[in-house]
C-alpha cells in the first residue's frame, strides 16, 4: 500500500487520477465495476471515491400529510471500498470523508473502519449544504470546517482517540488529502481569505492539495503562485472536468461557482450537435491537460462523474 504523497515523490512521471462517483443504492457491484474497468488500462496510481450524505425527504402519505424521512442515497464508503478492494487489490483507494451528516464519534468510527481495512489514504471534505439549507450546518458535535476534521485525524495517526476509555490506542497511518479552489470557495469572502483558511488546513495535517474543477489554467498557475507565497508547499494537482454538453455552460458555473473561458463558450457555442459539444469539451481538456503537464503539474485528477468514456479519450491523448 502507497501513500498519496509517495507515489507524487517516486513516480518517474506525470500521471492520472481519477474520481468516481459510487452508484446509487439499489444498483448491482457491476455499475461500480464498469465505471472502473476502462480505467484500469492507465494503470491510475490511485482512485478516488467521492462521499455522500445521508439526504432528507418528504415522503407523501395517503391523508395528504407528508412524512420527513433520511435516507442514503448510495451505499456506504466502507461497502464501496471494500468492493474495490475485492476486484482491484492491486489499486490504491483514497475515499472522500466529510463532516456534514455525522457526529465527531461517527467520523472517527469511519476512519477507524477505513483504517482496519487498510485504507492509507483519506480525502478529508466539509461537505455541501443539503437541499434545503442555504449554508452549511454542522450536526450535533459535528464539525464546521474541513481544518477540525484534518486534526482528527492528525491526533488519530499518534493514537489519540475520542472515547476516553482507549488509553493507548494503535496509531493510524492516514495520508491526507484536502479540496481547495482557484477561484476561491463560494462562500469565502475572497480569494485571499479561502487561501488563508487552506492554510489552516495544511497546518493542521494536510498532506496535498487537489482543486475543484477549472476550465482556465491561468487560475491554476496563479494560484500555486499564490500559496507557495504565503508558505504552502505541499503539492497541489490540479483536477479537471471535460464539459459534455453545451447545457454545461449555464450548470457548471450555477452548481460548481466556476468561470467557463470565453473562448470555450464561444466553441460549444458553435456546436451543432450533441456530439459535437462533446467532442469540444474532450478537445478542450486535452489542450488544458498537456498545457499543464508542460508547466510542470505532478498529476492530473479526473473528475469522471462515473461516466469514463471521455476522459479516456482525453488521458490516451496526453499521457
Amino acid at each position: 500500500m502507497s501513500k498519496v504523497t509517495d507515489i507524487l515523490k517516486t513516480a518517474q512521471k506525470p500521471f492520472a487520477s481519477f474520481e468516481l462517483v459510487p452508484p446509487l443504492k439499489g444498483s448491482d457491484v457491476s455499475r461500480l465495476y464498469d465505471s472502473i474497468d476502462p480505467l484500469m488500462q492507465f494503470q491510475p496510481p490511485f482512485i478516488n471515491v467521492t462521499c455522500h450524505r445521508d439526504e432528507v425527504e418528504y415522503v407523501p402519505n395517503s391523508d395528504g400529510t407528508y412524512t420527513k424521512m433520511t435516507l442514503a442515497k448510495r451505499p456506504s464508503t466502507i461497502a464501496i471500498v471494500a468492493a474495490i478492494m475485492r476486484r482491484y487489490p492491486q489499486l490504491e483507494i483514497v475515499p472522500h470523508v466529510i463532516c456534514g451528516g455525522a457526529s465527531r464519534s461517527k467520523v472517527e468510527s469511519e476512519l477507524l473502519d477505513l483504517h482496519f481495512l487498510g485504507i492509507q489514504n483519506i480525502v478529508a471534505l466539509r461537505g455541501d449544504a443539503i437541499p434545503g439549507q442555504r449554508f452549511f450546518i454542522p450536526e450535533a458535535d459535528g464539525f464546521s470546517h474541513s481544518s477540525e476534521l484534518v486534526s482528527m485525524i492528525s491526533r488519530l495517526n499518534k493514537g489519540q482517540y475520542l472515547d476516553p476509555t482507549v488509553k493507548k490506542g494503535l496509531p493510524t497511518d492516514f495520508c491526507v488529502g484536502v479540496a481547495a479552489y482557484p477561484e476561491k470557495h463560494y462562500e469565502a469572502a475572497n480569494l485571499n481569505t479561502d487561501i488563508m483558511h487552506l492554510k489552516q488546513k495544511v497546518e493542521a495535517g494536510a498532506d496535498y492539495i487537489v482543486t475543484q474543477m477549472f476550465f482556465d489554467n491561468e487560475q491554476y498557475f496563479r494560484f500555486v503562485d499564490q500559496l507557495r507565497q504565503v508558505g504552502i508547499t505541499v503539492p497541489v494537482i490540479p483536477g479537471l472536468k471535460p464539459i459534455s454538453s453545451q447545457r454545461q455552460i449555464d450548470l457548471l458555473p450555477r452548481s460548481f461557482h466556476i468561470d467557463i473561458p470565453q473562448p470555450l463558450v464561444s466553441r460549444l457555442s458553435q456546436a451543432k450537435t450533441a456530439n459535437d459539444a462533446y467532442q469540444i469539451g474532450i478537445e478542450w481538456a486535452i489542450e488544458q491537460s498537456r498545457d499543464l503537464l508542460a508547466h510542470g503539474a505532478p498529476a492530473i485528477h479526473y473528475y469522471t462523474m462515473a461516466k469514463t468514456d471521455n476522459v479516456c479519450q482525453i488521458v490516451k491523448a496526453v499521457f
